[in-house]
This record gives structure tokens, sequence and C-alpha cells, in this order.
């Protein structure tokens, strides 16, 4: 075949990524130049060191890869907003991610990372991080400067505690993921979140909530299910803004007649708890549509209940009352599902 003068189409042109380590199309260009690499699942055993040389790449997303590590020249991606590594194997966070000084949303759940590096608190702009269904058992207290985060995910971890400094995160907004770790008290510092709208603290070993959880003003769900709370403050009855609260197996025998406060509550859930009387005030409770009374130990209801004009669904299987409560049929009469 004569030489036609053109490249070998097996081999990349002089000043060009070499890219036949990438799926087809993973490398993304804007104005000439790669600005995402996104390849989910492709099975990637590394990342690449043509990696490092992409300095104008604003998004990575390798989730569900083969990864074991994360190299330190990924510091050099200065511009690099959004690394999302979720569902890898990689068992560290090289300290040179500090130096990702625009990086907005972090995402390395489910690896096997132990720790995090001091580094990773000085990425002032990053607005999420994911550090879910890892093995981490400690958080230093740099944490408080990750200023303008709005959604930290630390579920189904191996922390020990809580620390204060969780509470320094003013723009802490959207999500707060505490579940299945293990600890047994959660700050007091977590009430100076006014503006936290979700959070979740189920399956730990919580006996109590601190009294100014009555500060989350901003809440809207608050998941404490599977520990081994006893009580509830006073103060959670100043949630006037929440809408559900799921409380399911705990060891709850008595509630606060301040929970009646809670007069925005769609949603209920009491069940597998020893109570043996609900509040008179959960008659106060006019926006309330589920309301889940299963495996409690009540004997009867309040006859309030039939009053409340939302309810759409009450449950009271494995309820053993000694005679069918008397807001049962005026309920099931307007079209309330009531369970028995």
């Amino acid at each position: 075949m004569p030489d036609l003068g053109l490249p070998d189409p097996g081999v990349p042109d002089p000043g060009e990524p070499d890219l036949r380590w990438a799926p087809p199309g993973a490398v993304r260009f804007a104005g000439g130049v790669p600005v995402a690499l996104v390849a989910p699942g492709a099975g990637l055993p590394s990342l690449p060191a043509a990696v490092g040389d992409m300095a104008t790449l604003r998004r990575i997303d390798l989730d569900g890869n083969a990864l074991t590590t994360l190299p330190g020249w990924v510091g050099r991606l200065e511009r690099l907003r959004v690394l999302l590594l979720y569902g890898n194997r990689i068992a560290a966070i090289p300290p040179e991610v500090g130096r990702l000084a625009a990086l907005e949303h972090l995402s390395v759940g489910r690896n096997a990372l132990t720790a995090v590096p001091d580094a990773l608190w000085r990425l002032s702009r990053l607005r999420s991080l994911n550090l879910a269904e890892n093995e981490i058992a400690d958080l230093p207290a740099g944490l408080a400067g990750l200023r303008e985060l709005r959604m930290l995910d630390l579920g189904h971890n191996r922390l020990r505690e809580v620390p204060a400094e969780i509470g320094d995160l003013p723009r802490l907004t959207d999500y707060l993921y505490l579940s299945d770790n293990g600890f047994t008290s959660v700050p007091a510092s977590l009430g100076r979140l006014d503006r936290l709208g979700y959070l979740n603290l189920a399956e730990n070993r919580l006996a109590a909530l601190p009294s100014s959880i009555g500060g989350m003003a901003g809440l809207h769900e608050l998941r404490a299910h599977d520990n081994r709370l006893t009580t509830l403050p006073e103060t959670i009855g100043r949630l006037t803004g929440l809408r559900e609260l799921h409380l399911r197996n705990n060891r709850l025998a008595a509630l606060p007649e301040s929970l009646g406060g809670l007069r925005a509550l769609r949603h209920l859930d009491l069940r597998g708890n020893p109570l043996e009387r609900l509040p008179g005030a959960v008659v106060r409770l006019t926006e309330l549509t589920h309301l889940d009374l299963r495996a409690t130990r009540l004997t009867t209801l309040p006859s309030g209940l039939a009053e409340l004009p939302r309810l759409e669904k009450l449950d009271l299987r494995w309820v053993k009352f000694d005679e069918t409560p008397a807001c049962v049929r005026p309920l099931r009469e307007r079209g309330c599902v009531v369970l028995l």
C-alpha cells in the first residue's frame, strides 16, 4: 500500500491524549479539550496515568469499577469539580486530594476506607461528601473546615462517636446520614444545624436524643429507628416543620405531651416499641396521614383519633386490645384504612 502520509490509526497523534485504554465515548470534550471522564461500571482496575495530564477535566465518574488505589497525581486536576468513585475497592484517599480546590462533589462510598486524610478537610468548596459503606472508625475535628457542605453521608461505617464539630457546618441543609455505625450518643452541637432538612440516626445504640435537637428548626424528616431510645426530649415538640418521624424498634414506653407541637407531621412510625399509652396531644396532629402502632403494648387509643381529618392509614396489627378501640369504626366509615 502506498504511503499516503496518514497517521497510524492505532497510535495517537502527537499532542493528543492516548485514549486507547478508555471505553468508547468515556472521555468527553468541549472546545477541543477533555472536560469529563465518564465510565461507570467499565471494569477498570486502575486509573491510567494519562488522566493526570488532562488538566482541563471538570468531572470524573468511575463509580462501580475495580479501582484499588487513587493515585496521588489526581491532585494535579485543579479544575475538577466532581469526583465519583462509589463502589470500587479503594483502601486510602491520598493527601494530594486536598489540592483539588475547585472540587464540589466527592463520592467514595462503598470502598475499603478505614480513615480519611486531614487534607480532605481543606476542600472548602465541597458541597456533597459521600463516605458511606466503608470501615471508618474516627473522624478528626477538621471536618468543620467544609464550610460549604450541604450533604454528608457517613452511614454504614464503624464510627465510635460523632465529633462535636459536626455542628459547625453552617450550610448543611440537605442530608446528614449517620445510620448503622454503632455509636451510643450524638453531640448537643447537632442542635446548631438549624437549616438541615433530613437527619438519619437509625440503627445505632442511642439511648437518648439530646434536648438540643429542638433547635433543628429546618428538619422535615427524622429517622431514629432501631436504636435503644427509652425517652424523647420534651424539646422535640419544637420541630414544627417535621413531616416524618420514624421511631420503630426502640424502647419507648411513653411519649411526651409536647409531641402535639408537631403540627406539620404526616408520618409517625412507632412500631415495635413497648408503648402502653399515647399522649392525648396526638389528636392535635391534624396533618397526620399515616400512624403505625404495630406490635406495641397499647390497650386503648385516644377517641380523638377519629377526628384527625387527614388520617389515611392506622396500622394496629399485633396490638392486643381488650376490645376494639372506639375510633376504629368512624375512621373506617370515612375511608381511613385501619389494620387490626
